[in-house]
Formats: C-alpha cells, structure tokens, sequence
C-alpha cells in the first residue's frame, strides 16, 4: 500500500526555529491529512515561509519532528523531496524559454523517459490553457499565465504533496479564480495534499479545508474556518434609520457595538444567523421604527486574524 495512504499527509510536534536571539517558530504542531488543503495565515514574517523551508527540506529546524507521506523530514529528506513540489513567492519560471521548453526542462530535472517527456508537457499546457502561448518565451506572459506554468512545471514531477507561498501575490481577480479552481481540482480529482501560505484571508476560507494562524512564532489557533469564526464572533447587523428619534431610541435599547449619529446608523451584535435576524427585524416592526437600509455581516476569517494577531505586524523575519 502507497506510503501517502496510511500516514497523515504533514505532521509537525515541537517545531522550534531561531535565528541567534530571533526565535521564529516556537512549539509548532500540526497534522494535516492527505487529499485537504492546509492554510497558515500571519503577518509579515510571522515565519510562515520558514515552515515551508523546513517541511521541504530546504533549511533544518533547531528542533522538532516532521514527517511528509510518511518520511522523516531530517532522517529521509530525498524521500521527502521525491514526494513533494513547492511553488515559491518568486516564480521559478525561465523568461528567455517557451512555456514548453519550460516543461521539457523539468522533466528532464525528473529523467522522464523522451516519450513521456514531451506527453508530460503537452498535457500541462493543455491542462492549464497554455497551448497558445506555448512558443512563446515567458517574459512575454502575464502575471497570471507565468504563475499557472510555474505551477504546472511543479505537476511534472507527480507530486503528492505541494506548497503553495502565497501562490496569487500580484494576481488580478480573474487570475486568482483560476488559479484557485486549479488548486481545487488537484485536490478533489487527483487527492493532492496542499499546505498553502497566504496573505489573502478570502483565499484561505475559499480554499482551505484547516486554516492556523501563526503570529510571534506560535500557532495561536487551528480548526476549520467555520470553527475559527465561531471561536472569536464579530458579526454584527448594521441599520440606518430614518430619522433621528429612532435611531436615538434603538441605541438605547439594543445591544450595539457602534454607532453613528450623523449617518444615523447603528451596528448591533448578531452572528447573522436566521434566528437572531428575525428577532432583530420583529423587534423593529413591533417598536414601529422605519430602517432604510439593513446590511448583515457575518464573522469572516479577517475578524480571526484581527481578533488573534491583535493587529500588531510581526517584525519582518532577519536576513540569512
């Protein structure tokens, strides 16, 4: 039986990474299984990235265990290596080769056999809509388009477990979609494991089946993002009234969060549910007070990672 199908994808216990008196990671445990995408959100430097050196082999933690399909990070890193693929913050794409050649390069980086060398290219440019720039050098590419083939070259490989750094920095909103429906369909179609960094609070709940927020080198949550909403709350439910009598009236009556004489709005807690919003809006009809305009915000992962990182901005990680 495949090694990947009996061991959790990723597990991580008492990852420790410093930097002389700078400590960049400090007790990092996670367990992420196969076939799921993992999202680790923080701020800059937050050592988001650093975990992703450590886990691909690249760097080595001071101190922890690791293992990725089954394979000691420290005792069996080829092992390792052989299983994974990582797409950086940098594309590693060559501007002065065609996306095939691309392609061709990566696969000979893999001693693919000539035959399946050039099925292997031919499929990712069809795969990743690239077949009418595949002549083309890559400097000639958009942002977007270098970012699917910088990608694709990583599925040359086969790998069953990949990493994504912040894999849509830069992209436009229609890129991102794309590049976000690629990552699905690795996962649901071909059981990939993803281990994704990202800025992008949307992308994570859009993505990401686990979500951990790292800030000061801790992980200082982890669970679904349902269940990381739920942990911190934040909706709330934002009336402007008609007049001033009833927006004075509901701000003394209601349980408000914040309010604003002159727009003659008032914020009130609600998760946002049906229940609270109907007795929100039975309250209303019953003191007869006329609300033009009603918008419901529920908790979202930007109220999560406000509410643990505190706002503050991590110091950026120390040049090595």
């Amino acid at each position: 039986m495949p090694t990947d199908l009996v061991h959790p994808a990723l597990t991580a216990t008492a990852v420790h990474k410093a930097y002389g008196d700078h400590v960049v990671l400090s007790g990092i445990d996670f367990d992420i299984p196969t076939g799921s995408v993992f999202a680790l959100l923080g701020p800059n430097g937050a050592g988001k990235t650093t975990m992703v050196q450590i886990l691909s082999t690249l760097i080595r933690a001071d101190a922890g265990e690791m293992r990725v399909a089954g394979h000691d990070v420290v005792r069996d890193p080829d092992a390792v290596r052989a299983t994974i693929g990582v797409t950086g913050q940098f594309s590693a794409v060559d501007g002065f080769l065609t996306g095939e050649e691309n392609l061709l390069l990566m696969a000979d980086l893999h001693h693919l056999p000539r035959r399946e060398r050039r099925q292997c290219a031919t499929d990712l440019l069809e795969r990743f809509d690239l077949v009418d720039a595949a002549r083309k050098p890559a400097m000639t590419y958009s942002g977007g388009m270098r970012r699917r083939l910088d990608l694709a070259m990583t599925l040359v490989g086969r790998p069953r477990v990949i990493f994504l750094d912040e894999p849509t920095t830069g992209l436009d909103p229609r890129s991102r979609q794309t590049m976000w429906e690629i990552i699905r369909r690795l996962v649901t179609d071909e059981g990939v494991t993803i281990f994704l960094t990202t800025q992008y609070l949307d992308e994570a709940d859009q993505l990401a089946d686990r979500v951990a927020v790292l800030h000061q080198g801790k992980i200082v949550a982890q669970g679904t993002p349902e269940e990381l909403k739920r942990q911190v709350g934040g909706g709330h439910v934002t009336l402007r009234f008609a007049d001033a009598r009833g927006h004075d009236y509901a701000a003394r009556t209601l349980d408000v969060v914040s309010r604003d004489d002159e727009a003659l709005t008032l914020q009130v807690a609600s998760q946002g549910d049906v229940r609270s919003l109907r007795a929100l809006l039975d309250w209303l009809d019953r003191a007869s007070l006329t609300v033009d305009e009603l918008q419901v915000h529920a908790p979202d992962l930007n109220d999560v990672f406000f509410a643990l990182t505190d706002n503050r901005v991590a110091e950026q990680e120390p040049a090595r």
